[in-house]
């Protein structure tokens, strides 16, 4: 038995088969679009404000795991790596360390007084604090400019592993703590 295909045939089996292709990228797109948008995402890790938690190496790059679970009800705690959008670009996004939360006393060494971290707010700070464009520069955070918490480092292979919590950068005060007339 011999088949003879026809160009007209040939024409439809190509059609359907970039259809079927096509259908196939545009379902795994929505759900990789859906995925990171709503639950996790691999974020690239620039500059040094970070180093050593991130690009202990000048001449690389890490990438991170960000989960988004603890949008739900905004639980963070002191020492959580998060990404954020600027508060003056919002199409930048920053990686920094949490130092205050809501009702914390912050002070640094580059101030000369003592303040408070106002409700819905965050106070932020690269390891590197340098190199850090952060709360210091920009003030407390809102928290809905949070885009999620870094987990894990994913890349380069010899750092993977989980991002510690790390609260011993300076002490804080809570609210409780401070003496009235503060």
């Amino acid at each position: 038995m011999k088949f003879v295909y026809s160009q007209q045939d040939f024409a439809m089996g190509t059609r359907s088969l970039l259809w079927d292709i096509t259908k196939k990228y545009f379902t795994v797109g929505l759900i990789g679009l859906t995925v990171s948008d709503r639950y996790a995402s691999i974020v690239s890790v620039r500059g040094s404000s970070m180093s050593p938690a991130f690009n202990p190496r000048s001449d690389t790059n890490d990438y991170v795991l960000v989960e988004k679970f603890c949008l739900d009800k905004y639980r963070f705690s002191h020492g959580d790596v998060v990404v954020f959008s600027s508060p003056s670009n919002h199409k930048e996004k920053h990686i920094k360390r949490i130092i205050g939360l809501p009702g914390d006393w912050i002070g640094t060494p580059n101030m000369d007084d003592v303040l408070k971290v106002p409700e819905g707010h965050f106070w932020v700070e690269g390891d590197n604090s340098v190199s850090s464009l952060d709360s210091r520069s920009f003030g407390p955070i809102p928290l809905g400019l949070i885009r999620g918490r870094v987990t894990h480092v994913v890349w380069p292979p010899q750092r993977m592993g989980r991002v510690e919590r790390e609260t011993n950068q300076r002490p804080l005060s809570s609210l409780q703590d401070r003496p009235e007339f503060y």
